[in-house]
């Protein structure tokens, strides 16, 4: 890419942070003000089945998001936003917006996937023990719910963000010591 070129951004904040659909020509940390992070979205494709859900991440209302954006050419924003609406949209499960991040060189608009309350895989906030049924159970598409989670949390600390929540559900996800 030629300096100085247009560019587009897309914020991530789950799995798009190590598994994005292009690659990154720059990436920052983000954060995203009026969302948070949350295991929000019942998986009937990637990560579980209509029969044995699992459960994915979602950007929901409410406190704020730490991620990262990352950069594309802003002449292939056709064919990426075909590619991510392709991963991130099988079903009406989220709706793609724009948004406004900060980050440390100012502010940056960028496209977000944020969840859709009307959808019937909407799951909104569940109790830790169906955190952890539903996690352990899922697999999809592309392999295992707690596989997931573990590389989430795993690359967000790679970058410096940790969430306490996740975190301590990749613990609760952890073998315990056998008697």
């Amino acid at each position: 890419m030629a300096e100085g070129a247009a560019r587009g951004w897309v914020f991530a904040y789950g799995s798009l942070l190590w598994q994005p659909e292009f690659p990154p020509l720059a990436q920052h940390r983000a954060t995203l003000e009026g969302y948070h992070r949350s295991l929000c979205l019942y998986s009937w494709v990637h990560r579980g089945t209509k029969e044995r859900p699992g459960l994915v991440l979602g950007l929901d209302v409410g406190g704020a998001c730490h991620g990262m954006v990352q950069a594309y050419d802003l002449h292939d924003e056709p064919r990426v936003l075909a590619d991510l609406d392709r991963r991130e949209l099988p079903d009406d499960s989220y709706h793609r917006v724009r948004v406004e991040v900060a980050t440390e060189t100012g502010p940056v608009h960028a496209w977000a996937y944020v969840v859709n309350h009307a959808s019937v895989q909407y799951a909104g906030l569940l109790p830790e023990a169906e955190l952890l049924r539903l996690v352990r159970q899922g697999v999809g598409q592309r392999g295992r719910n707690v596989d997931y989670v573990v590389s989430t949390v795993a690359h967000l600390e790679a970058i410096g963000i940790d969430d306490p929540a996740l975190r301590a559900l990749v613990r609760a996800l952890q073998p315990g010591p056998t008697p």
